[in-house]
């Protein structure tokens, strides 16, 4: 992450450049996945999030700032929450697991879409013979665009409150259990906290889901830059 690059001393041009890089990919991938939770809950009925003007894809709408600087920095952040009354619903349960889950999905749609960029625009930078500049820039660019995007997605399907995994295991679980599993929210910033200190260990980077997960996106691209070479 940024932070890493600063602490370890980094050049100031590849800092400044990652910099711009990230911001560019994680307010697109924070913005898409606010908006399909907002997208999902209005096509089920609920228009809470419409009027309130969060059904939008203007990253100003979503930015949660100190959200998105820890995410910059360390890999860890949100946005501004899309706001949904589950009482628009017809079916409550199934309905706001279904939109829980629009939010992660779209993540891996977004990194998805990013992987076929990334084949196809490598392979013609190659093929045009661009600058190893510009295709510096590409790689980076769709890379971090690729990360970003499935790293958000599989953060926010860790069942845990607030985030959308845990809505979704609510919905699913039965009412006695579901009441139980819900007090886990007086504890969540103790667990995060936790979860972060994890995050820097080693042991954690070798179990984490993340790293297969790129790579087999980095795949796609693979096979979509043998195309156009």
């Amino acid at each position: 992450m940024l932070l890493n690059s600063i602490l370890n001393g980094g050049d100031i041009r590849e800092i400044i450049l990652s910099l711009l890089i990230s911001i560019m990919t994680i307010l697109p991938a924070l913005t898409i996945h606010e908006w399909a939770h907002g997208f999902a809950a209005y096509k089920l009925g609920d228009s809470t999030a419409k009027a309130d003007g969060r059904l939008s894809l203007n990253p100003l709408d979503h930015l949660d700032p100190v959200g998105s600087l820890l995410l910059l920095l360390v890999g860890f952040g949100w946005a501004k929450p899309v706001p949904v009354n589950t009482r628009h619903f017809k079916k409550p349960r199934r309905d706001f697991a279904l939109v829980s889950l629009a939010g992660p999905l779209s993540n891996f749609i977004a990194a998805f879409v990013s992987a076929i960029v990334f084949g196809a625009a490598l392979g013609i930078c190659l093929k045009a013979d661009a600058s190893e500049a510009v295709v510096f820039v590409v790689t980076m660019f769709l890379q971090a665009s690729i990360i970003y995007n499935v790293g958000l997605g599989l953060f926010n399907l860790i069942p845990l409150p607030p985030l959308d995994g845990s809505n979704i295991l609510l919905c699913i679980l039965p009412n006695r259990l579901a009441s139980k599993y819900a007090r886990l929210r007086y504890y969540t910033h103790y667990i995060f906290i936790a979860l972060i200190i994890l995050m820097r260990l080693p042991i954690f980077n070798r179990i984490s889901l993340i790293g297969p997960v790129v790579n087999m996106f980095y795949s796609i691209a693979l096979k979509v830059f043998s195309l156009f070479m």
